[in-house]
């Protein structure tokens, strides 16, 4: 009866050892994956893309906020989610002088059907176009991209927030249905793009290389050394191998968001848009086209830096920047009341108060600086026809030139 207990004793230790030995063979890409993040693009330098998610994992707060902002969720994969516009018969048609768009979909997919009413392409009168990428987060509109093969293109019909429906693609030509898209179109709306062409002047793109969306690694760099030095080195509280953007010069700061705010940068110096890394200076990549022309004729679309820095608030200030004012790691779209508490921690110490009559300030403006001295502004450069018998109307976007408005 002994021997026979001892048999059974070594024999389930045996099992237990054989168990647990083909357990972690077949579980041993654990370890090995947490070491090894997916890369999801290489950057010219070498350095790794490995996405957000890889830095929820010691900043989840961060994460949780950053994904609800318009930066994160300004292109992403078509979807029912993503797209904003309605498929519905009533209100999935766009006509157009020499063309009707009919938005649909079916069995999950997407697609844009173009009638030509002339035959301005060729033979064909009837072209369906996939939407495969959304542009835009919605807060202003969407467009929507599609690809042939490996090229991109953008299709005809953008959707417009403020009326809620589909129009023709600002600056969209109306006898066409699709445009290329190029990096310098692309740049703002992504955190990376691998173009076949060097220097960034084709829409033939690397497919599995395109990182949607504006990420982490848009301002931080390509983390996947960081990643693989934190997780290795969980104890070391120091940040190794990222930006640290307290660490760089108000122009370096400046210069991360005025790769897309500071307005037409296609003048490429060296590279293509998306070889500029943060903790760089932007000038040595590419230069605005608008450098050096007056305030007053910056557009209130896209050159938000050219605006911002034309302000005496910024010219007397000399370490503000956009972060000042701007968490971009949160949505504050909306929150007048945290904008207004950032200007007053300079104005509340000036005795000379608004000039506007009390009632003026309480009941018209709401005790809103932002509205009164960086007003919505009508854009010259983005404009939405809404129909085929009205002018092309002005989106409104608020300046970012701070300063005294009637």
């Amino acid at each position: 009866m002994k021997k026979k207990g001892i048999r059974n004793i070594i024999l389930f230790l045996v099992g237990i050892t054989v168990a647990s030995f083909v357990w972690h063979c077949k579980n041993r890409t654990t370890e090995s994956d947490y070491f090894t993040p997916k890369v999801l693009a290489t950057h010219a330098t070498g350095g790794n893309y490995v996405g957000s998610e890889t830095c929820m994992e010691c900043h989840a707060d961060i994460y949780e906020t950053h994904i609800g902002t318009a930066h994160y969720n300004t292109s992403a994969v078509a979807s029912s989610e993503s797209i904003k516009g309605s498929f519905d018969t009533d209100s999935n048609t766009i006509e157009l002088q020499d063309a009707r768009l009919t938005l649909h979909s079916e069995d999950g997919a997407f697609f844009q059907k173009s009638d030509f009413k002339y035959g301005t392409h060729g033979q064909a009168k009837e072209v369906t176009s996939k939407l495969d990428v959304v542009i835009g987060s919605g807060v202003k509109g969407q467009s929507y991209l599609s690809w042939e093969d490996d090229r991109l293109f953008q299709l005809q019909a953008s959707y417009y927030t403020p009326i809620d429906n589909w129009v023709n693609a600002p600056g969209f030509p109306v006898t066409s249905f699709k445009r290329p898209i190029t990096d310098a179109c692309l740049k703002c709306h992504v955190t990376f793009a691998k173009n076949h062409d060097p220097v960034g002047n084709s829409n033939q793109f690397v497919k599995d290389q395109l990182f949607l969306g504006i990420d982490c690694e848009r301002c931080h760099g390509p983390l996947e050394k960081h990643v693989l030095y934190q997780r290795g080195n969980p104890s070391v509280e120091t940040p190794e191998h990222i930006i640290k953007i307290d660490s760089l010069s108000r122009q370096q700061r400046l210069d991360i968001c005025a790769q897309c705010h500071s307005g037409l940068r296609n003048r490429q110096i060296k590279g293509n848009p998306f070889d500029f890394l943060p903790g760089e200076h932007l000038d040595e990549y590419s230069k605005n086209y608008n450098s050096g022309r007056p305030k007053e004729k910056l557009d209130v679309h896209g050159n938000q830096y050219g605006l911002l820095t034309s302000s005496q608030c910024f010219i007397k200030s000399p370490d503000m920047d956009c972060t000042t004012c701007h968490n971009p790691h949160k949505n504050q779209r909306g929150d007048m009341a945290s904008f207004n508490k950032i200007c007053m921690e300079c104005h509340a110490s000036i005795t000379k108060g608004c000039t506007n009559e009390n009632t003026t300030m309480t009941t018209g403006m709401n005790n809103d600086c932002i509205a009164c001295h960086m007003p919505l502004s009508p854009s010259s450069t983005m404009q939405v026809q809404l129909n085929t018998d009205s002018l092309a109307e002005p989106v409104y976007i608020r300046t970012h030139l701070i300063d005294i408005y009637e």
